[in-house]
Order: structure tokens, then sequence, then C-alpha cells
């Protein structure tokens, strides 16, 4: 975890000057620091199913998220981490409670630990974001029954946008990446196909016309001739606005997570 921890300290460095440029209000209250946010997540007690949490984390940033404790005796027992990214939700604050349209059935077999974070309207791969999901993920590491070896970005729509970029930015954190109805493509404007080097399942929909199954393809080749570890999957009839019909498909996701990836 020692690279997930320079990680961190650069993400901080980047918030507190940012802070410190953008604002001279010496009423402000201290920024919170990592240590803080350590503190109020190791005092959280997690059941086993779902748990609901708000935490001021980092720069007094408001994370909202959910923990999906799995129903399996966790001593000397270290899980799979699923982060899970919902698709664009308008700043709803419920967005990351979604999670039994396809994440918990999609990953049952894997009785792995699941996390959905609130993006709050922003796109995943902002600081704000950043700052989040990294840090979820290294809490979890240090006060869960965590398996790093096996931590792993799902995403739908815009959240698998976001599972593409960690998959392309986060190769150390990540062991594979699964984004569902994406156009990740899109942001390649120059048609100059970019290697991700964590491998990627990617699924999407054949009827799809928010995201046209034709642009992912063509991204898919491209990365994949230029060394890329990608794996598409075409699900059969489905379009974009049905996330809850994909679970046979995340399914077969979490078996080549087993069979292939780990």
């Amino acid at each position: 975890m020692k690279t997930l921890k320079h990680l961190l300290a650069c993400l901080l460095l980047f918030t507190l000057i940012y802070s410190c440029s953008d604002s001279d209000d010496s009423n402000a209250l201290p920024a919170r620091t990592f240590a803080d946010v350590q503190n109020d997540f190791n005092s959280l007690t997690f059941s086993t199913g779902i748990n609901d949490v708000s935490l001021i984390g980092v720069d007094n940033a408001f994370w909202e998220f959910r923990v999906i404790m799995p129903n399996v005796d966790l001593t000397n027992n270290n899980r799979p981490l699923i982060i899970t990214l919902h698709g664009f939700s308008g700043g709803d604050s419920n967005a990351h409670k979604n999670t039994a349209c396809y994440a918990e059935p999609g990953f049952e077999a894997l009785d792995a630990i699941i996390i959905s974070p609130n993006n709050r309207g922003l796109q995943w791969f902002e600081p704000y974001n950043q700052r989040q999901i990294i840090t979820l993920v290294d809490l979890a590491s240090d006060y869960l029954p965590v398996d790093t070896n096996k931590v792993v970005v799902n995403g739908y729509s815009d959240g698998g946008n976001g599972a593409w970029w960690y998959s392309e930015n986060y190769s150390n954190i990540f062991s594979a990446g699964i984004p569902m109805a994406s156009a990740y493509g899109s942001y390649n404007p120059d048609n100059t196909a970019r290697i991700i080097p964590t491998p990627t399942y990617v699924i999407h929909g054949e009827n799809d016309t928010l995201f046209p199954l034709e642009n992912t393809q063509t991204w898919v080749n491209d990365t994949s001739l230029s060394g890329s570890n990608t794996t598409l999957v075409i699900a059969t009839g489905l379009t974009h606005v049905e996330p809850c019909n994909y679970i046979s498909y995340l399914q077969d996701a979490a078996t080549w997570l087993t069979d292939v990836i780990w």
C-alpha cells in the first residue's frame, strides 16, 4: 500500500494548495486531515449487508457512500473489494444507493465488500472524487478485511467512463475494471489509441442509442491493438436505459475475475 499512501499524500497536498489559494477566510474551519478521516472511519461499525455512511472527508468535503459487507465468516478471510460507480444523477443524494439494480446480484458469487460512493453531480475523474475514491480504497484496505490484490472498479454509463478512467490512471490500485454502457472513446477525439494498463471487461448493450455500440467497439479494438488486455461482451438486445437487465452479464464478469484475473 506504499504507493497508494503516496498518491493520497499528493492528492491531499493538491487540496491544501488549492484551498489556500482559493480562500483567505480566517473563520473557516481547519481543513480535516487524512488522519482525522482515518479515525472517523475506524470508529464506524459495519454490519452484514447494507451500511449507508456519511463522512466528512479530507478538506472538509462531504462524502456519502454505501458499504455492503458479505454474509461470510471474515476471520482470516480477506475479501475482494468492488468500487462501483453510479451513472449520471444530476446530483441526486441517493444515487449511490441503487446497488440492488445490478451490483449486488452481479457480484454476489464473489462474497466481496462493495463500496458505492456518491459523486455529488461531478465527473468521476474530478479531484473531489479522486480524493474520495482513493481514500475509501485506502480506508477499506486498512480497517476492513480486504484482499488488496483483488480491488476492482466497476460502473455504469458515466460510472462506466469512470471505471475506464481509474483503470487507466490507477492500475497500481485496481486489479481489474468492468465498464458498462460506457463511452470512453469519446475522451479520445484525436483517435490516438492509448494503452489501458488494467485488464478490463467491457459490457455494452447491442441497442444502446445514447452511447452507440460501434463507438465502444472501435475504442476497444484500438486500445487492444495498442496492447491493452480488454474483453468486450455485447449484451444482446439491451439498450442504455435498463441497467438492471445487465445482471447476468455482470455475473459473467465476476466469473472472469475468478477464472482469468485472480
